[in-house]
C-alpha cells in the first residue's frame, strides 16, 4: 500500500512538473510580438531611436524586432512590409518612407487587425493607431526663438531644409518665430532631396551661394543636424562665426556646443521616441486606449545642459 502511495505521489509530481514546464513555455511564448520598421539605420539619429526601442523591449517584456531598408528607399521598405505581413506581428511600428504607395501597404495590416503606429514621421492617414514623435512646427518655432535670442532685430538669417513635409513644418515654425522677433529671412531653400546621398556637398554649395548673395548673413537654421554640420564646415573654412541650429541632437552636433563652436541648438529626443513607441505598442496589445499623438518633446541645448545630454547618448550607444 505504501509503495502504491509513493508511486502515486511520484507520478503526480512528474505530471505537475510537466504542466508547470508547459505553462512557463506558454507564457514565455506569449510575449507580444512587435516589429519596428525604421526608415534607415545608417546614421546616428536612427541608432539612437533603435537604442530606445531595444531598452523599451527589455523593460516591457516585448518580443521586438527592429529592421530597416539597407539603402533607405521606399521600394525596399514596401518589400520589407510584405515580408513582415507574412509573420505577422501583434503590432507594427513604422517610420514610413516618403511615397504615395506606402499607405496602401499599411492598409493591408489594418485589414488583418494589426494596429499600425507611426514613429518619427507622421502621415495624414485615418487608420493609424497613433503617431509617436516630434511636433515639427514646435521644433522650428523653438529654433527661431533661440536664433532670435542670439541676434538683433534686422539681422539676416538663412533657412535650409529638404523636400519633405516634416522639414517644411520645421522651416515654417522657424520662419514664424523669426518674423515675430524682427529677424529678416535672407534666404529660404527646400530644394535639397531627402534621398540625396551627396547632401553634404550639395549643402556646401547652397550655403556658399547664400553667403555670396548675402555677405552680411548673421545666422543659419537648418532642418536637421545632417545639414547643419556641413554648413558649419563652410563657415569655418571662410573664417566666419555665426549661430547655426539643427534638429536632431546627435553627438557630433552636441560636441560643437561643448567645444564652444556653437552657442546652442534645438534637438529632438530620438531615444525617448523609440522607448515611448514600445510602451504605446504594449498598451495597444492589452486593448488599452492610447493618445493618437504622443509627443516625444524638443530640447534646447546650450553649454548648461550639453554635457548631461552627451553623457547619456554615449552611454546608450555603447
Amino acid at each position: 500500500m505504501l509503495k502504491r502511495s509513493k508511486l502515486f505521489l511520484l507520478t503526480f509530481f512528474i505530471i505537475f512538473a510537466i504542466l508547470v514546464g508547459f505553462s512557463f513555455k506558454y507564457f514565455v511564448d506569449e510575449k507580444p510580438k512587435v516589429v519596428f520598421v525604421l526608415r534607415t539605420l545608417d546614421n546616428q539619429y536612427w541608432e539612437i531611436i533603435r537604442a530606445g526601442i531595444e531598452q523599451g523591449c527589455k523593460d516591457f517584456g516585448i518580443d521586438g524586432k527592429v529592421m530597416a531598408p539597407r539603402n533607405g528607399t521606399a521600394e525596399e521598405q514596401m518589400k520589407m512590409l510584405k515580408n513582415v505581413l507574412e509573420e505577422p506581428p501583434d503590432v507594427l511600428v513604422i517610420s514610413p518612407a516618403i511615397s504615395p504607395d506606402i499607405i496602401p501597404n499599411l492598409e493591408e495590416f489594418v485589414k488583418r487587425n494589426i494596429p499600425v503606429l507611426l514613429i518619427d514621421t507622421d502621415e495624414p492617414w485615418k487608420n493609424k493607431t497613433a503617431y509617436i514623435g516630434t511636433n515639427n512646427i514646435e521644433l522650428g518655432r523653438k529654433a527661431g526663438i533661440l536664433m532670435g535670442a542670439m541676434l538683433q532685430p534686422g539681422d539676416k538669417v538663412a533657412l535650409i531644409g529638404r523636400e519633405s513635409s516634416v522639414e517644411r513644418e520645421r522651416i515654417k515654425g522657424a520662419k514664424d518665430s523669426l518674423e515675430a522677433a524682427g529677424i529678416n529671412i535672407a534666404a529660404e531653400t527646400l530644394i535639397l532631396s531627402i534621398d540625396d546621398k551627396e547632401y553634404d556637398q550639395n549643402v556646401k554649395k547652397v550655403i556658399g551661394t547664400i553667403l555670396l548673395q548675402h555677405p552680411d548673413l548673421k545666422g543659419v537654421i537648418t532642418s536637421t543636424d545632417y545639414l547643419a554640420i556641413p554648413v558649419i564646415k563652410v563657415l569655418q573654412e571662410q573664417g566666419l562665426t555665426m549661430p547655426v541650429t539643427g534638429a536632431d541632437g546627435i553627438i557630433k552636433m552636441l560636441e560643437l556646443i561643448e567645444k564652444g563652436t556653437l552657442i546652442g541648438t534645438v534637438a529632438q529626443n530620438p531615444y525617448d521616441m523609440g522607448y515611448l513607441s514600445v510602451e504605446a505598442a504594449l498598451k495597444v496589445t492589452k486593448g488599452e486606449k492610447i493618445k493618437r499623438y504622443i509627443d516625444s518633446g524638443v530640447d534646447i541645448i546650450t553649454e548648461d545642459n550639453v554635457k548631461q545630454k552627451l553623457d547619456f547618448l554615449k552611454k546608450v550607444l555603447k
